[in-house]
């Protein structure tokens, strides 16, 4: 068992490093992007064009908006909820209202937060965390009632495990709750074993929209 468990562990970090390489070759490519994109929207301005562009997108997002909130959570047996139902993954500037607290997903700024390992002591904007759990992150939020020692805990579990963050939610149901994208789950402490059963299956899980994409250079407080 212990040989199986840390060849698992080696496999793991060695996935991990090569999501790092990725992302790294994503963000280059990205800067890139981001000029050209920036000397477009210029050229736009001086068309007169970007009052158009904008209204149209915002008719847009409406629509996606109403269509990503129809669905309802299906809990398993190992007491992990799938969201059934369509998720959207529009960039939207308006703000949106999600189904749930916290959000698994749906239509979100195009700004992810910093989520490589990082642990804000403050909230954080629902629509940039969403763009984090389509990355492949997972959320860890907790409310008043979690005890100081299991926020210590899981803080220093963040810290220390990319394409993760951490946040209070003053607005959730239960204490302490996990997120990724289409996916939540309550725990009863730091210590509670299925908080390692959801790290290890849903940072940069199957349920990942966007696998490798990156967790750094967005936003952070």
């Amino acid at each position: 068992m212990g040989a199986a468990k840390n060849t698992s562990n080696a496999s793991r970090k060695a996935r991990i490093e090569e999501l790092r390489r990725a992302e790294r070759s994503r963000e280059r490519r990205n800067r890139i992007l981001t000029i050209t994109a920036s000397v477009v929207v210029v050229a736009g301005l001086v068309a007169g064009g970007a009052y158009i562009v904008t209204s149209q997108s915002d008719k847009d997002s409406s629509a996606s908006d109403s269509k990503g909130s129809a669905g309802h959570f299906v809990t398993g047996k190992d007491g992990v909820k799938t969201w059934k139902g369509t998720l959207g993954r529009t960039h939207v500037t308006k703000t949106v209202k999600y189904p749930m607290e916290p959000p698994v997903g749906g239509d979100h700024n195009q700004v992810w937060m910093n989520c490589n390992g990082d642990v804000y002591t403050k909230s954080v904007n629902n629509m940039n965390a969403v763009h984090s759990l389509e990355h492949g992150a997972v959320w860890v939020t907790y409310n008043s009632k979690a005890s100081d020692a299991d926020v210590k805990a899981l803080a220093a579990k963040v810290k220390k495990t990319p394409y993760t963050l951490m946040s209070p939610v003053a607005d959730q149901k239960d204490p302490i709750m996990l997120s990724a994208w289409g996916k939540q789950r309550t725990v009863k402490s730091a210590s509670d074993p299925d908080v390692d059963a959801f790290f290890a299956s849903y940072v940069q899980g199957k349920q990942t929209p966007e696998p490798g994409a990156a967790c750094t250079n967005g936003l952070s407080q």
